[in-house]
């Protein structure tokens, strides 16, 4: 099992979402959260709650699934990532799940 994670602007929740049903992941939840874009490391050290950089309404979907299903997600994306040229990747991650309670 995994767990896959995927960050993203809010704009792009259908395209996730697509993924997502296209590799079978028929279970997952969502997040809203606030993305930073700063302009350096300068602006961190100097503002510990980023809250000088730019905003936007981003989103964190995750789901814990089958290692195929998650690494076919992360091909997806990675594909989407290419025909995108906006500045806002979305971004795919899978993490192991070494126990688990049913």
């Amino acid at each position: 099992m995994k767990l896959l994670i995927v960050t993203c602007i809010k704009e792009h929740q259908q395209n996730v979402s697509s993924i997502f049903k296209e590799t079978g992941i028929q279970v997952f939840s969502i997040s809203e959260i606030s993305g930073y874009k700063q302009g350096g490391q300068d602006m961190i050290s100097q503002n510990w709650f980023g809250g000088s950089g730019e905003t936007f309404e981003s989103l964190m979907l995750f789901s814990f699934t089958e290692e195929e299903k998650a690494a076919a997600a992360i091909k997806l994306i990675e594909g989407c990532n290419k025909n995108e040229s906006n500045g806002f990747p979305i971004r795919g991650f899978v993490l192991p799940v070494e126990r688990f309670s049913v």
